[in-house]
């Protein structure tokens, strides 16, 4: 990187940091001030198809994805009273949606090339618990004896990782307007969750617990934004051709957030952890994406050879 574009990278983070500054001033203002309207201090949704104002000039233009630091709500993190009404029924699934995911889950390993069988079916993540909201996903765990396939579990790991991705890719299948994301879980396979279904067996696995601390949105806003900062400088390096040091911080980062969830996770708050909270802001402003996209263009850039 060039002094002139070292200069510019700085100038666009000090721009960036002071308007985090500024907005950590504002919601903390606004978290001392008693309740508010959540839809009146917040009143911009995140729009995938827009350019970050704090991301590098062009980067909309190149087509490097959905926005960084976008407002989002700390309402939709709180803790409900009961759990999605529309999913559950007497604490029990609702038997419709049950019977919608066992399918889902039989059409996927249907489709693939080895005759996987499935332990289990498990239901989790924010929908599976009390801090749902309308960002919510359906986490549909299928649980299968990875050795069972082949003794070489990473690979089989990696095969399972592939085939999803492309199923979800392909897929837009939504129940009660909530997305259905599928995942390979490995029997036997450590999973933290405060709320686990299973849908085979229709019972808690772990039952959840409605939470009734206050969450500290401001603490793990600040989390976020300390990522996001280091995004936009890869999105710097990616801009300024130096594809390796983008790469690299991006390796770097989407490690630093899988860490950091992963902590949260197994900390005593768990799904209401400071880290597992900015570990979702990420997802929704779009953070997390935009990562992806600037490790997949460096690597890309890495590996091409220009004509003459």
């Amino acid at each position: 990187m060039s002094w002139r574009d070292y200069w510019t990278s700085l100038q666009e983070i000090k721009k960036y940091q002071l308007k985090v500054q500024n907005k950590h001033a504002r919601n903390k203002k606004m978290y001392t001030m008693g309740p508010q309207d959540a839809g009146v201090a917040y009143p911009h949704k995140v729009k995938a198809d827009s350019r970050s104002k704090s991301a590098p000039p062009g980067f909309g233009e190149q087509g490097f994805g959905p926005p960084l630091e976008e407002e989002v709500d700390p309402a939709s993190f709180e803790s409900k009273d009961q759990l999605q009404p529309d999913i559950w029924r007497d604490d029990k699934l609702n038997p419709e949606v049950g019977r919608r995911l066992r399918h889902i889950a039989q059409d996927f390993l249907e489709q693939l090339e080895k005759n996987v069988s499935m332990d289990d079916l498990r239901f989790t993540g924010s929908l599976a618990n009390y801090n749902w909201s309308e960002y919510s996903d359906i986490d549909l765990h299928i649980v299968v004896d990875f050795s069972q396939i082949d003794d070489k579990e990473e690979l089989v790991k990696s095969y399972f990782d592939a085939e999803r991705m492309k199923w979800n890719n392909a897929h837009d299948i939504k129940l009660f307007g909530f997305e259905v994301e599928i995942y390979v879980e490995n029997a036997g396979e450590p999973h933290v969750s405060s709320g686990l279904y299973s849908i085979m067996r229709d019972h808690w696995i772990v039952e959840p617990e409605p939470h009734d601390e206050e969450l500290d949105f401001y603490i793990a806003q600040k989390k976020a934004d300390s990522i996001a900062t280091q995004a936009n400088l890869a999105g710097t390096l990616l801009r300024t051709k130096e594809y390796r040091k983008a790469y690299k911080a991006t390796e770097r980062l989407k490690t630093k957030v899988r860490a950091m969830r992963t902590l949260g996770l197994q900390s005593k708050e768990g799904e209401y952890s400071m880290e597992n909270i900015a570990f979702k802001i990420l997802r929704r402003d779009g953070t997390l994406t935009l990562l992806s996209q600037i490790k997949d263009a460096a690597y890309d850039k890495m590996m091409s050879i220009d004509g003459a």
